[in-house]
């Protein structure tokens, strides 16, 4: 084990992301209930998104006062969709620009291989995203429950790692392009059932609204098809100035979810990380990929010699 610097969790200027394990209320006690009074001492503003009956045990060992610094919110609420999460993160990084806040988070771990993915790819993304702000997350996971092959997960994601023995340099972390590099030249499979396609055209208010109304005939519900619309819209646009000017959207209903592709013939987009790092607001690109993260739930990219594709997943219930 490698003990790290910053055995404390407090004191470092830049993002601090830490994967903890616990097995034990004496764990939530010792590990995190310690780390948010010392943050709080610190001054940071505390944040803290878990699971109901890790609530009850902080809010409990805190002692329940109200606390303008300390806010317990909605797990669900954070942990909604992976781009809506890190966009989250960053605003609160924005809302205290002159102070330090820790967010003590408990990351979803759905059963569906395709979210769990790409929820792990968050966790790696998060380092560069996040790099040069004031922000320290502790990723609570519960061992008790955590299967063996998320725990590795966790150990690359993370670069420092807490538990009850201490806090360490993780020896098996991964930098997010090394940790997403499998995922770079991996083709998506074919669209299934009943594919709608339209070609990628410069009027966009026609395509928007043709978009529109093969979304409404997948059932998706209507304030989702004005998140499918603005996606489409971001993405055609970046076809029309950055890619060869000319692909297709498809739209189809899969395994509960709409599905949406968005292809390019011009192959230079193959980065599965795009759309993870915000968007420098004095440059008038950069947009596109950041806001349909935000506005889709899932997403994925694919690129190579037979062009772009960035498919995108929506709830539909």
């Amino acid at each position: 084990m490698t003990s790290c610097a910053e055995s404390d969790g407090t004191g470092s200027e830049g993002f601090e992301h830490y994967g903890v394990f616990v097995d034990s209320t004496r764990d939530l006690h010792e590990i995190i209930v310690s780390r948010i009074r010392a943050a709080l001492a610190e001054g940071d503003h505390v944040t803290v998104a878990v699971s109901p009956r890790h609530e009850e045990t902080l809010r409990s060992a805190l002692g329940g006062r109200p606390d303008t610094d300390l806010d317990f919110t909605d797990r669900a609420g954070l942990y909604d969709a992976p781009g809506r999460t890190l966009a989250a993160l960053h605003r609160l990084t924005l809302a205290r620009p002159m102070r330090h806040v820790t967010v003590v988070g408990e990351p979803v771990l759905p059963d569906d291989p395709l979210e769990l993915r790409e929820w792990h790819r968050l966790d790696s993304a998060l380092d560069s995203a996040l790099a040069g702000t004031r922000l320290r997350l502790l990723c609570l996971h519960d061992t008790r429950t955590l299967p063996g092959e998320i725990q590795r997960i966790v150990r690359r994601t993370h670069p420092i790692l807490v538990a009850r023995t201490g806090v360490w340099s993780s020896p098996d972390y991964r930098d997010p392009v090394a940790f997403s590099a499998p995922d770079a030249d991996r083709s998506l499979p074919p669209p299934s059932g009943d594919v709608r396609t339209v070609e990628v055209r410069s009027d966009l208010l026609a395509l928007r609204e043709e978009v529109s109304g093969l979304a409404a005939t997948t059932g998706l519900p209507p304030p989702r098809i004005g998140d499918l619309v603005m996606a489409v819209n971001e993405l055609a646009a970046n076809v029309l100035e950055h890619g060869a000017g000319k692909g297709t959207i498809s739209v189809w209903r899969s395994s509960g979810r709409i599905v949406c592709d968005v292809f390019d013939e011009d192959g230079s987009l193959t980065d599965p990380l795009g759309g993870y790092h915000p968007a420098d607001p004095l440059s008038p690109r950069g947009y596109g990929l950041w806001i349909t993260r935000q506005v889709c739930d899932f997403m994925e990219i694919s690129g190579g010699r037979h062009g772009s594709l960035i498919r995108m997943y929506f709830r539909s219930d």
